[in-house]
């Protein structure tokens, strides 16, 4: 039994850009997976994992030729059954060691096992190791079967006969275990020890004597950086290098992340090069110029160091040229009409005023049960302007905002590049000489967009992005059409916790009950529980995004059901987490819960305060003492609003708490005494619940 590196590369045709650095992981994963299966990994194996725009490839370390023989032991059947009253083996096991394998002479070596209180019979199987080509040949269709390929192929073999399916026909199949060529084969081709250089400047042909040359002979002879991260990094540092030459930056590293990615998986052997536009186009809004760069051309745009755009912007090639000039110049050939278009939109549509285009909304539709988008702007505008009335905000600027921010979607710079919805809508409310209140509302009205986007900072800008998610949310759960299971066709997910994350993060004093009661005002013929629906919907997000800030489904529940002030939250979780690592915590907790349980279950009575003159036991009337003491100074605490420090404080009371329920009988026959015990509780509970139902922490 040897132990050696192993490397299988699959060499295909141009594989997709977005879905590239995927399939390389789950390709190496998939043979790690299988082989590690098989018992062929010896300790650990490190994975490298290599991807690029013609290849998929896997190199492990400490990999066994064959993996060590093994006894597996295999349950048959009960023992009545196995062995008749002499002990004599029955035809009903005579047949299982048949289908097992086993020899009949394999009977003296059966054991019998009470499993369960039946008296089973385990046979004993010695089970030869796999063999190396075996197991990789089964791991390697295993995992090309379960690549998360965006949309499969079918082509012909080279016998003309035979068709077969995969994400882009492969051309080349090398595997070696260290320098011996493995015997597997998959969609036709058979395993070598040669592997392909670069399109058009690497060797066509490079044969491996072993598996540690891969790397850097289709490096240095092939043109080709197999691993997706080293490229990645190859290509980050000549960005970084080419916009320091240059004077400029590249921007938040956020910005340019996703890009960096897709281009890395459309080059195998990069080169930067800086082009340039003339810079008449900056008059262009910044926005449309780096979007068509971006998206259309995949240049990286250049800033200047003040953030604004430069005229520069970086190319990267799949040709490392000593002279790159014609690259250059044709990429800038290239990006000189898009950016001619970009201008040519933007200086039409300034000539219609956004309000001038209101009236074309009617032919837009929004939902045929919904009306059109002019309808739906009405029924935002006026939610806006209650909604702002609420924050103390212009209700008027509110309103405007709200009816001008769809207007942008009939404009012919967002009709080409809808990324640009609300953008471009500031653009052209600034140059109408709108308010900065209401251009600002529009170009945030979208926002949140995605999980971590940034909220809308001002109150009319909120009360416009609030109005525009709840009429969304209330038009059509007033049709019935909220979300089930993993359906979500109309986003209604990310509206509520649009919502809620507004509500929250800005602390906003409304009330959800009464914002779904105002958004539902407009949808005069809504099913008649879809306020409570809506209601519940948006309660329900709430929980499921708490729980995705790290806390478990008890600590959140104790908090929303006192339901605080939406902004009190995180401090409330917070404090709540704090005390559930208390020693004291598991005691109160369950002590909370039973007062919780014995109030429910007693008869109301008057909210009377507990007298001390009724208190008969020692028990109760050191907890009334003790209560009395920390109420003061957790009230401080509470009205600092260090809830930690308030509900830490009520750990002093877990010996008290607890001999007044190992000493005291709260319902004594005794009707005064019984009604006094119960304020007392009342007292307690009222005490310690402020910052959150403690009882709901009890298990």
């Amino acid at each position: 039994m040897t132990t050696a590196p192993l490397l299988i590369e699959l060499f295909t045709e141009e594989l997709p850009p977005k879905a590239l650095q995927k399939l390389g992981d789950a390709f190496a994963q998939g043979i790690h997976d299988g082989l590690k299966k098989s018992g062929l990994i010896e300790g650990e194996a490190p994975v490298r994992t290599f991807a690029t725009p013609r290849r998929l490839g896997v190199l492990l370390a400490n990999i066994r030729d064959k993996a060590p023989d093994r006894t597996e032991v295999r349950k048959l059947m009960p023992a009545k059954v196995a062995f008749d009253a002499q002990g004599q083996a029955t035809p009903a096991l005579l047949k299982r060691l048949e289908k097992e394998g086993l020899p009949a002479d394999s009977l003296g070596k059966l054991e019998r096992r009470d499993e369960g209180g039946t008296e089973t019979v385990f046979a004993s199987v010695d089970l030869p190791g796999a063999k190396l080509a075996d197991a990789a040949q089964a791991a390697l269709l295993d995992s090309i079967a379960k690549l998360p390929i965006p949309k499969v192929m079918s082509y012909q073999l080279t016998d003309g006969e035979t068709t077969v399916k995969f994400v882009r026909p492969a051309h080349g199949l090398a595997a070696l275990h260290g320098s011996e060529v493995l015997d597997i084969e998959v969609l036709g081709l058979k395993a070598g020890r040669t592997v392909q250089g670069h399109r058009f400047q690497g060797g066509a042909a490079i044969e491996l004597k072993d598996t540690s040359e891969y790397s850097q002979r289709l490096d240095q002879e092939g043109h080709v950086i197999a691993s997706f991260e080293d490229r990645r990094s190859r290509i980050e540092k000549l960005l970084r290098e080419r916009a320091e030459e240059t004077g400029n930056s590249l921007g938040p590293r956020e910005d340019y992340a996703a890009l960096l990615d897709e281009v890395t998986a459309l080059v195998e052997y990069p080169a930067v090069y800086v082009g340039s536009f003339e810079a008449e186009f900056l008059e262009v809004p910044a926005e449309c110029l780096i979007l068509t760069m971006k998206q259309n051309q995949k240049y990286f745009p250049l800033f200047h160091a003040d953030g604004s755009l430069s005229s520069r912007f970086l190319i990267v090639s799949n040709m490392v040229l000593a002279d790159p000039a014609n690259i250059v110049l044709g990429n800038e050939r290239v990006v000189r009409p898009r950016l001619s278009d970009a201008r040519f939109f933007f200086n039409t549509d300034k000539k219609t005023k956004l309000a001038d285009r209101m009236a074309k909304l009617a032919s837009v539709v929004y939902h045929n049960k919904l009306g059109t988008q002019l309808e739906r702007t009405e029924r935002v505008a006026k939610l806006a302007g209650a909604i702002a009335t609420l924050l103390g905000a212009d209700a008027a600027k509110a309103e405007r905002a709200a009816r001008l921010a769809k207007c942008d979607l009939v404009t012919d710079m967002v009709g080409e590049f809808p990324e640009l919805q609300g953008t471009m809508g500031r653009y052209y409310a600034l140059h109408d000489g709108e308010a900065p209140e209401v251009a600002d509302a529009i170009a945030r009205h979208y926002q949140p967009r995605f999980s971590g986007d940034a909220l809308p900072a001002h109150p009319v800008s909120l009360a416009v992005a609030l109005a525009d998610k709840l009429e969304t949310l209330a038009g059509l759960f007033s049709i019935g059409q909220e979300p089930t299971g993993d359906k979500d066709p109309f986003a209604l997910r990310r509206h509520a916790l649009g919502v809620i994350r507004m509500l929250i993060e800005k602390d906003l004093p409304l009330s959800v009950p009464d914002l779904v009661k105002q958004a539902l005002s407009a949808f005069p013929s809504a099913q008649a529980d879809a306020g409570d629906k809506l209601a519940s919907y948006v309660f329900d997000r709430l929980i499921g995004y708490l729980r995705d800030q790290g806390y478990s489904a008890l600590e959140v529940d104790a908090v929303v059901t006192v339901r605080p002030r939406w902004g009190e939250f995180p401090l409330r979780l917070a404090a709540v987490k704090s005390f559930t690592a208390l020693p004291e915590a598991v005691s109160l907790a369950a002590a909370n819960k039973r007062v919780a349980n014995i109030l429910k279950k007693s008869a109301p009575v008057a909210d009377a305060k507990p007298d001390s003159a009724r208190m008969v036991e020692s028990a109760e009337r050191e907890l009334w003492s003790a209560l009395q003491r920390t109420t003061p100074m957790a009230d401080a605490l509470f009205a600092a609003n260090d809830y930690a420090g308030y509900l830490k404080s009520f750990a002093a009371l877990k010996a008290p708490v607890d001999a007044f329920f190992d000493q005291v009988m709260v319902n004594a026959e005794d009707a005064n005494i019984r009604n006094n015990r119960l304020a007392l509780l009342r007292e307690l509970r009222d005490a310690m619940n402020r910052v959150a139902d403690l009882s709901k922490l009890a298990a």
